[in-house]
């Protein structure tokens, strides 16, 4: 695919993210309605992720018509070499208890990976963007992440925690190796901002298990194009495979970490 249809996959994305955002945005701070849960107790969904979700698909039939979507709350669809992973509300606890950490996240890909991703916050205006061969952007201005972290003792990591307690349990497990080793940590709660906040220099390093497609399809195309390291994190025991991000020089010291 050429560079100029990966820029125009990229604007329907980008298209897909407002609606879906001015759903978000429109009932944010608001009683929130139809919460129920799904694989845990902590694990919710509300009216405003199908809202979210529903406004970008009805941009995508119109726009995109026979494409394929993998998206979080309504599933797969069947459709031609060209798919779009959606995640309608990336951060639903957050967004539930008014705490303004949370993101529309769009990717497009075929075969080979990701063709195009946006991440949109609704709550800080920003828009992150890239394409498989182009540069990566923050409302348009180019991305790079700070390189103030040359080793791992001084770099500020990000993580996140699943749902289920026993999974929890063995997270905090490899956070009290990882702690000790690094600056700071930071729990967020949406893995598409912790992407790309590594990929603007806000974060130094991310890792997180148990995470799913739509949740790094498109910000770890945004960390990769950024020049960071992307890197799987295979099945453990029981604990599900996941996703380190780093700069090269410090992926390898934060995975030995985490793997113990």
């Amino acid at each position: 695919m050429t560079a100029h249809e990966e820029r125009e996959l990229l604007a329907v994305a980008r298209e897909a993210a407002e609606a879906g955002s001015a759903e978000l945005r429109r009932r944010f701070g608001k009683r929130a309605r139809g919460v129920r849960t799904k694989s845990t107790p902590t694990d919710l969904v509300s009216d405003a992720d199908l809202a979210a979700e529903h406004a970008i698909r009805t941009v995508l039939a119109e726009r995109r018509a026979g494409d394929s979507i993998l998206a979080e709350e309504g599933g797969e669809s069947e459709g031609g070499e060209v798919r779009w992973v959606v995640d309608p509300l990336d951060g639903t606890i957050n967004y539930l208890f008014g705490i303004p950490a949370f993101a529309v996240s769009i990717a497009c890909e075929d075969g080979a990976g990701a063709l195009a991703g946006v991440v949109l916050d609704p709550s800080r205006g920003e828009c992150f963007e890239a394409t498989r061969s182009g540069e990566p952007t923050l409302n348009g201005q180019l991305l790079q992440p700070d390189a103030r972290a040359g080793t791992l003792d001084v770099a500020m990591v990000a993580t996140g925690f699943g749902y289920n307690a026993g999974v929890r349990a063995r997270q905090a497990d490899v956070l009290t190796r990882v702690l000790p080793r690094v600056r700071d940590i930071r729990r967020i709660g949406a893995a598409s901002l912790d992407l790309c906040w590594c990929a603007c220099g806000r974060f130094d390093a991310y890792y997180e298990r148990g995470l799913n497609h739509w949740d790094v399809a498109a910000g770890g195309l945004i960390a990769s194009r950024a020049g960071l390291a992307v890197r799987d994190l295979a099945p453990a025991g029981a604990d599900p495979a996941g996703t380190v991000v780093a700069p090269e020089g410090l992926i390898d010291e934060l995975v030995t970490l985490i793997v113990g």
